[in-house]
């Protein structure tokens, strides 16, 4: 008899999944993208929830339809290059950049303003601290589903309703024109800050770690393993949906009391204090740090859990190696990791989304190994003159390039690159006979 999971069970994965996407990116850019958006609200808002939710919605489905794991999105890949591409991607959003700026978050939002001479012994005692905590709900995995879905992300998420209903009911401000690049690309800018949320990324990788609780939950069956995780998916998709909007709606009327705010954590802050008075600062203090605490959770334990499976080294060792390096890198500063990370996804974002579009497609593909190889390697390239962009670097030549002008370079020569594979190319099965 197959094991199935009851309704409150479903739920718990769900909120679980949604507790680990809503991290610190995610509390800091909707608040600046609203602003800076003004009367687009729309148009940029719907460009954010597309790369924020919707491509890792369809990243965790594309996971299901895989059979569950990097393996199966990967596996008309070389070996190697399949797992070049999750280390670069476990490592981005683990030890290098996500998971130390949920520290940086937490620390800022939550913990600076109630110390008087915050300096750089404070950032340190508190990063110790908040890891140190992390790795201990990291450590007990066979539970995340309990300690998370059923404890902490409930209660985030009823704070987090609070604050959307004060936005709603109580706008602080008038929404203003729009400011920058919101005035003419409002949807590609908006589509282009979705990317720092890192949560395309996130989902590829998050997909086999809820895959496994799943199991640990007693369901064996593949297929209905895979039908859990698209309900963990829609459920967080919701959830981060809900979040994004009320955060956006909040940035956009916050000019009157927050404009020239260095942030979007500072927005936040200001805006929360303007609803709730002095208590307004503990309310943030409790989105922060429950949001921020259980996103690193997660990452500590997907990162654990990939490496311990390349190394002889076990998921615990691993679990406290991360939380040892996310401490240290969180010195670094919330300005500087943010900035050097954008140029990482600009490069590498591209890629991922390519292979989240070829797991859907792979079934009309003739022959999905050079087809995989093909497109890759053609969003990989393109999107490097993205990130050439960004730093500064003079990449005018590629000006004929459609989309260029929006940082989406990689988007037509990629998607030119799926359509040929799927009329180039002897299947497979022949191929290996022609080289037998």
């Amino acid at each position: 008899m197959k094991k199935t999971l009851k309704v409150t069970d479903i739920l718990a994965l769900g909120f679980m999944t949604f507790a680990f996407f809503l991290g610190a990116g995610n509390i800091i850019f909707p608040p600046q993208a609203g602003q800076l958006a003004g009367d687009n609200l729309l148009p940029a808002m719907f460009g954010f929830l597309s790369t924020a939710v919707g491509l890792p919605l369809i990243a965790i489905i594309a996971v299901a339809v895989a059979g569950g794991g990097w393996k199966g999105l990967t596996r008309d890949l070389p070996p190697s290059v399949a797992t070049l591409m999750a280390v670069l991607i476990f490592i981005i959003i683990g030890p290098a950049f996500a998971a130390p700026r949920t520290g940086l978050v937490a620390y800022e939002m939550a913990v600076k303003p109630f110390i008087a001479d915050a300096g750089q012994l404070s950032l340190t005692l508190f990063s110790v601290v908040f890891f140190a905590v992390a790795l201990l709900f990291a450590w007990s995995r066979g539970k995340l589903i309990d300690m998370i879905g059923k404890f902490l992300t409930p209660a985030l998420f009823a704070v987090l309703a609070i604050l959307a209903i004060a936005v709603f009911v109580n706008p602080q401000g008038d929404i203003l024109p729009a400011q920058g690049d919101y005035v003419a690309q409002a949807f590609t800018t908006g589509f282009l800050e979705g990317y720092n949320t890192m949560d395309t990324f996130a989902a590829l990788m998050f997909g086999m770690l809820i895959v496994d609780v799943i199991r640990k939950k007693g369901v064996t069956d593949e297929k209905t393993t895979c039908t859990y995780l698209v309900y963990a998916g829609v459920i967080a998709a919701a959830g981060l949906a809900f979040v994004y909007i009320s955060l956006f709606y909040l940035g956009a009327t916050s000019a009157g009391i927050a404009a020239g705010a260095e942030n979007g954590g500072a927005i936040l802050g200001i805006y929360v204090h303007a609803l709730f008075g002095g208590t307004g600062q503990i309310i943030l203090s409790a989105i922060v740090l429950l949001a921020c605490l259980t996103t690193a959770i997660g990452l500590i334990s997907a990162c654990s859990d990939y490496f311990s499976s390349l190394t002889k080294l076990s998921y615990e060792k691993w679990a406290v190696i991360l939380a040892v390096v996310c401490g240290v890198v969180a010195n670094v500063g919330l300005n500087q990791l943010i900035s050097l990370s954008i140029p990482v996804l600009f490069a590498l974002y591209p890629v991922a989304v390519a292979l989240v579009a070829l797991t859907f497609v792979r079934k009309w593909l003739p022959n999905p190994r050079v087809a995989y190889r093909a497109v890759l390697l053609v969003s990989l390239v393109f999107s490097f003159i993205d990130a050439a962009k960004f730093m500064g670097i003079d990449v005018s030549a590629f000006n004929v390039l459609p989309l260029f002008d929006y940082g989406m370079a990689w988007v037509i020569p990629t998607f030119a690159a799926m359509v040929i594979t799927r009329f180039v190319g002897a299947p497979a099965q022949q191929q290996d006979a022609q080289t037998a």
